[in-house]
């Protein structure tokens, strides 16, 4: 579809609420490098975004019974974008907040020797995922953490740009989560965010 035609979009949708895949192709071939540009400017990370692309076309793939209600397509596939757009910075946020809990809590002598087992296992845990990272990641997360050194802080000291400073420590808390989750160990990173948390 070279250019944007809203009642042959509609009708795309109608064919695609009937389980038609070839008007799905139609529609996927149409936005999905509009789309992959938009959630490119809010999602650092190609992956990610082609992620959220594949997101994006399979909610509109399960909610497929429904289309015939949408008078603009277009509207709603950049709506369902910008939501799974948002879902994933939520995520990263919290995700980030936890493990920086957790990492802090980890530089603090522990009171009880619970959480002296569960701050020894979470900090093994992560300093072997860091160790599979490139010696300036692993620099970089621990001035971060560690010397509490802001991102222009960091930025000034190994000369980067402050937005590369910000994309390394977000790769590195993903690595960090993947390898959390990929050893089952995410409940012991909760309970030590908790008992690390407790007055």
């Amino acid at each position: 579809m070279p250019a944007y035609d809203v009642q042959n979009e509609k009708l795309l949708l109608y064919r695609l609420s009937t389980g038609d895949e070839a008007a799905f192709k139609l529609l996927y071939d149409a936005y999905k490098n509009k789309i992959f540009a938009f959630v490119s400017k809010f999602v650092h990370s190609a992956a990610d975004a082609e992620e959220i692309v594949q997101e994006t076309f399979m909610v509109l793939w399960k909610n497929r019974a429904g289309l015939t209600l949408i008078e603009q397509p277009r509207n709603y596939v950049y709506t369902i974008a910008r939501n799974k757009t948002y879902d994933y910075l939520s995520r990263i946020a919290r995700n980030e907040q936890s493990i920086t809990l957790a990492w802090s809590n980890m530089q603090q002598e522990a009171n009880t020797t619970e959480d002296s087992l569960l701050a020894r296992e979470c900090r093994l845990l992560i300093n072997s995922a860091l160790s599979q990272l490139s010696d300036q990641k692993q620099a970089i997360f621990n001035m971060s953490r560690s010397d509490h050194m802001s991102h222009e802080e960091i930025a000034a000291a190994t000369g980067l740009s402050k937005s590369r400073v910000k994309n390394i420590i977000v790769e590195v808390l993903k690595h960090i989560r993947c390898y959390l989750t990929q050893n089952s160990v995410i409940v012991s990173l909760l309970l030590m965010v908790i008992t690390g948390s407790r007055p």
